[in-house]
């Protein structure tokens, strides 16, 4: 099959299998107020999510180093499909919806790296990175989509039909892989997966480090963005101007954002192609840590300030995502792309996990000042995006020199 229509048919299947991604965040307001949620209980429930992709990518992933990468990506669409399902019949409260946010976080960990590696196993040549940031820069469509449906669906059929609907969808994407993408490769054992050997190499590959870091500190800003955008557009909502922008309701607006994310993710790969991988992904770094404390500290303003902010926020967080994932790719060991990517992603969600906790925490420690909480909370978004520029500095210099 050639690269082409395989990229094209993986990154429909990652759409959809991420169409439940963000139905949880999309409604966060309503859950907060209708089970009587703290903050920090909230950013539970978003954190879960990313600890149990944690636990479950480096099994999964690196498993497709020594196996067919389409069986995994084919039990993490069955696993999204069910855990959208049981929380839409079964959630309640918050202890209720911990084991379906946690089924889901394991349907990602099967979906989204292992779709990646089946897609590097058929992509060759100079253009591998290209096909590379389509399929990531994917990823913020099926969050769009998965924000815009949940919004929608809810307006008119109430929050479960909302999650049941991303269950339908994430199964069609189940029925895709299995009736139409080829198999994956198998590497040799010396990167077996989970092997404490595979992993070394990996650690010990400077290169590719430097990129998995900077992942991690562009993923604490960015999932903890995705966990909470909804509930800061509600809160600027609630108490600015909406002159001009009323049709645009918070959930739409997240989608909005979202959406912007694929031509950003993928322009910021061509830059990188342009002008130098390190180079630009550090000046986009920048201007998004900057940019979050002005976004953060916009909601008491208008709603017409916080939105336009969102979405120019939205561009710069999504805009090194691609050239992130791809230096990482391009600089694995031989034989080893399963195991980095399993890496790339632990340390990455990892930091994914903590992000929207960190923000759910700061949030309640200064609940009496609202307009303060969500900018601190923001600040905090953009601290850990700042740390990325000095991993790919400490790192990527081997002898003195500039390597990547």
């Amino acid at each position: 099959m050639k690269p082409l229509p395989v990229t094209l048919l993986l990154c429909t299947a990652e759409i959809l299998g991420l169409s439940g991604m963000a139905s949880f965040a999309a409604l966060l307001p309503d859950f907060i107020q209708s089970w009587q949620l703290s903050n920090t209980e909230a950013g539970w429930l978003s954190a879960v999510y990313y600890g149990a992709y944690v636990i479950a990518v480096p099994v999964l992933t690196a498993r497709t180093d020594r196996r067919d990468a389409k069986r995994v990506l084919l039990f993490g669409l069955a696993a999204g499909a069910v855990s959208c399902w049981q929380f839409a019949f079964f959630a309640s409260g918050f202890a209720s919806a911990l084991a379906p946010r946690f089924l889901a976080g394991i349907s990602l960990a099967g979906v989204y790296m292992p779709g990646l590696k089946l897609l590097s196993d058929h992509v060759r040549g100079s253009k591998r990175t290209r096909y590379v940031s389509f399929y990531t820069a994917s990823f913020s469509l099926g969050a769009s989509l998965s924000y815009f449906l949940a919004g929608e669906l809810n307006e008119s059929l109430g929050w479960r039909w909302a999650f049941g609907v991303a269950g339908a969808l994430t199964l069609l994407g189940f029925f895709t892989v299995l009736l139409a993408a080829p198999s994956g490769e198998k590497a040799s054992a010396e990167m077996a997966p989970g092997s404490r050997a595979g992993f070394a190499r990996v650690f010990r590959e400077k290169k590719a480090m430097a990129y998995v870091l900077g992942y991690a500190a562009h993923m604490w800003e960015l999932f903890g963005m995705r966990s909470w955008i909804v509930a800061f557009l509600a809160f600027s909502w609630q108490g600015g101007d909406q002159a001009g922008v009323s049709a645009l309701t918070p959930s739409r607006v997240a989608a909005l954002i979202n959406l912007l994310g694929l031509p950003a993710s993928i322009g910021g790969n061509e830059l990188c192609r342009r002008f130098g991988r390190k180079r630009t992904i550090v000046r986009i770094m920048a201007v998004s840590a900057a940019l979050s404390v002005v976004v953060g500290f916009s909601g008491s303003l208008s709603y017409g300030w916080a939105v336009v902010l969102g979405l120019l926020y939205g561009v710069f967080t999504v805009g090194d995502s691609a050239s992130l994932t791809a230096g990482a790719v391009e600089n694995a060991p031989a034989g080893g792309r399963g195991a980095t990517l399993a890496v790339h992603s632990t340390l990455g969600f990892g930091a994914a996990f903590l992000g929207p906790l960190a923000v759910g925490v700061v949030l309640d420690l200064l609940q009496g000042y609202p307009a303060v909480s969500w900018g601190a909370a923001f600040a905090v978004m953009g601290g850990g995006c700042a740390l990325g520029p000095l991993a790919l500095s400490m790192l990527g210099r081997i002898n003195g020199k500039d390597s990547i």
